[in-house]
């Protein structure tokens, strides 16, 4: 199966809510209200969803925050000790419509579209850099802020510098205590499409 096809399958496999998945992360600057769009960009809604269930999140910092540009969490601990989920690699779905404005959460990745799991970012004002072109894949949005912008622009404001090799790194943690579905049952009606969460191997 090419993973075209896959991607229709999971796109077919999404239905049609009347409600969207809402996921509170309490941090220790304040709490964000995220609401996510698995009608628009499913694998990337699916597999964060997952991790929530999974507590993934819980007790991970915000490891690169970069004033007037995001905030990214997702991959990290306090002390900057990796926490890398066995999850499959996502396919990016930034070609979905969705921009990278302020408010606006999308998945992290590598050089590699294709290479997203568990980190994300929350867009800190118009990202136009970082949406797809004909020569540059972009970085799929998959949700945005409802509530709780104000504590985005504390934690991007947050003093930063170099930690272990890495830059940007706020100088006083600032973590994810909880991150948790508040509509639960949006999640039971996807959870039949998890079978489709998977990277499907291209035809050769």
């Amino acid at each position: 199966m090419s993973w075209v096809v896959g991607l229709t399958l999971s796109l077919c496999a999404i239905p049609t809510l009347a409600e969207k998945p809402l996921v509170l992360l309490s941090t220790e600057k304040g709490e964000i209200t995220l609401q996510l769009f698995p009608e628009l960009a499913p694998q990337s809604s699916l597999g964060f969803l997952k991790l929530v269930e999974d507590f993934h999140y819980d007790g991970l910092i915000f490891h690169r925050v970069i004033d007037g540009f995001m905030i990214q969490s997702g991959g990290f601990t306090f002390d900057m000790s990796p926490r890398q989920p066995d999850v499959p690699d996502i396919v990016n779905e930034a070609s979905n419509g969705l921009k990278n404005k302020r408010g606006t959460v999308a998945l992290a990745r590598t050089a590699d579209p294709d290479s997203a799991r568990a980190q994300f970012f929350i867009n800190h004002r118009d990202n136009p850099s970082l949406d797809p072109t004909s020569d540059h894949a972009g970085y799929a949005v998959f949700g945005k802020v409802i509530s709780g912008i104000q504590v985005v622009d504390k934690i991007a404001k947050v003093p930063t510098g170099n930690y272990g090799g890495f830059q940007d790194v706020p100088l006083e943690p600032i973590r994810i205590l909880s991150a948790e579905l508040l509509n639960p049952s949006v999640w039971e009606t996807l959870r039949p499409a998890q079978d489709f969460f998977e990277r499907p191997t291209p035809v050769r």
